[in-house]
């Protein structure tokens, strides 16, 4: 544990910012399982529905600094492809 005063708040932030981006990243997997879930099921209207939450909750981990910005393009993209494939 360090004795600095500035340190030990560096500690403290820290252990604040690795939650919060814990959960932003859980909450990003999660609705990227949600469209995975609909494409196994091949339920296109759920799929879609799915991808369109998906899509701005993934973006926003990205904005937020949690996923890299090329990152995030690769795995809507990835999902799109997919969910339009479903059509086919």
């Amino acid at each position: 544990m360090p004795n600095i005063a500035s340190s030990r708040k560096r500690v403290r932030t820290t252990a604040k910012r690795t939650a919060i981006n814990t959960a932003r990243k859980s909450r990003v997997r999660g609705f990227i399982r949600k469209v995975e879930e609909a494409i196994a099921s091949g339920n296109k209207e759920a799929a879609l529905a799915a991808l369109k939450a998906a899509e701005p909750e993934i973006m926003r981990g990205v904005s937020k600094g949690v996923l890299h910005k090329n990152t995030g393009s690769r795995k809507v993209s990835r999902l799109s492809k997919r969910v339009a494939k479903l059509s086919k």
